[in-house]
């Protein structure tokens, strides 16, 4: 790679938090680097921390203790150059609004003039495949075109990072992996660097340059693996590859090894 000055880092990062029987750790000490152009995909056992991660790194709760950067600055507050998409698409988008008015909106709020704002709207769906859903409603649409939505949204506002927590956790399996290769063509269409925090061992190990594992709660990074799959994926022949299943083998045996509480690092 040939920039390897960090666009994103986690320093020491921890959070706790305050309940009625005493204080709760949810994350300690959690750290590694994102450099531009990159997609990495953060695991980890269920109930370890990961969304309370992602909503420290985007800005939207602040830690206890650590830092995120990006760009070398200090994330407070959310990013201008950073976008958000939820597991919750449904929530995400207003239903009494068109497909094209939904995308819209983070441009409207930038101030973009309206001329323009047509145009990026029009080039997002064309991008996640939704052209010819301009003037449609969200309720109008299946689960997996509502998620293409809040993508082109995510899309449009042109982001330098784009962040996205569990995205396809409520689609069915086929929906999945067509998003999947969505978010890989976006990825490389775009060049934009992406953090994706997945439940699903498989589905990190299939998108991702890097897979960052997380131990049980109170989380640390179990390990950071590097994922040496060809850069040209598709969903047979890739999860064909045996160098696929040792890498996802590998995944589930950190992640079984963080439940039972064992040592910090690789096999």
């Amino acid at each position: 790679m040939a920039d390897r000055t960090p666009l994103l880092s986690v320093t020491e990062l921890s959070k706790t938090y305050l309940s009625a029987t005493g204080p709760v750790e949810a994350i300690r000490s959690i750290s590694f680097d994102v450099y531009p152009g990159e997609l990495v995909c953060i695991v980890g056992p269920s109930g370890c921390g990961k969304t309370t991660l992602l909503k420290c790194v985007s800005g939207l709760l602040p830690p206890t203790s650590g830092t995120v950067t990006l760009d070398g600055a200090e994330v407070t507050r959310p990013p201008a150059t950073m976008a958000v998409v939820f597991q919750e698409y449904g929530q995400s988008l207003y239903p009494w609004l068109t497909v094209r008015d939904n995308v819209a909106l983070p441009l409207r709020a930038r101030g973009v003039p309206r001329a323009e704002r047509a145009a990026v709207v029009e080039r997002a769906l064309e991008e996640v495949g939704l052209s010819h859903v301009l003037r449609t409603y969200p309720w109008q649409l299946s689960g997996g075109m509502q998620q293409r939505v809040a993508i082109a949204r995510a899309v449009a506002y042109q982001p330098e990072v784009l962040v996205m927590d569990e995205p396809f956790a409520a689609v069915d399996a086929q929906t999945r992996a067509d998003l999947e290769d969505l978010v890989r063509r976006v990825w490389k269409d775009l060049g934009v660097t992406v953090l994706f925090v997945t439940h699903d061992i498989d589905e990190s190990v299939y998108l991702g340059e890097r897979v960052v594992v997380l131990s049980a709660s109170p989380t640390v990074v179990q390990e950071d693996l590097a994922v040496d799959l060809p850069a040209e994926r598709d969903q047979l022949g890739t999860r064909a590859l045996p160098r696929f299943t040792e890498l996802r083998t590998h995944v589930y045996g950190q992640i079984q090894r963080a439940k039972r509480g064992e040592q910090v690092g690789a096999a």
